[in-house]
């Protein structure tokens, strides 16, 4: 089940693995994603802090950790064809896998509905 930051982050529970992006609303608010500063694998992160950033033809954005743990491995392909997040910013266009320190912190986040209901509130 994906769950949601209200930072516009998705994180996917896979045993004590997490997968992690940007939501498909955070991409369209962005436009055509040119860069992804992937974060370094053997990294250490903080839930609710930045861990990255993306940056578009409008703007650089800073993406948030939706959970503690360390980076196991990024996605490689955004170093080349970093608009695979706009393709499929919660497929394909993930950003990094991160092993999970705390797994209760996943438990805090937004789900689906949730999430849909916090962005259209917010519009």
């Amino acid at each position: 089940m994906k769950k949601y930051l209200k930072t516009h982050e998705w994180a996917e529970l896979d045993g004590k693995i997490a997968t992690v992006g940007i939501s498909n609303h955070a991409q369209e608010q962005l436009g055509d994603v040119v860069y992804v500063n992937l974060p370094e694998v053997g990294k250490t992160v903080k839930a609710g802090e930045v861990f990255c950033s993306v940056e578009s033809v409008k703007s650089a954005s800073d993406v948030y950790a939706p959970v503690s743990g360390k980076i196991k491995e990024v996605n490689k392909a955004l170093e080349s064809t970093p608009e695979l997040i706009n393709k499929s910013a919660e497929g394909d266009g993930w950003i990094a896998k991160i092993e999970v320190s705390n797994p209760k912190e996943f438990d805090n986040l937004l789900d689906k509905a949730a999430y849909d209901k916090f962005v259209k509130e917010s519009e």
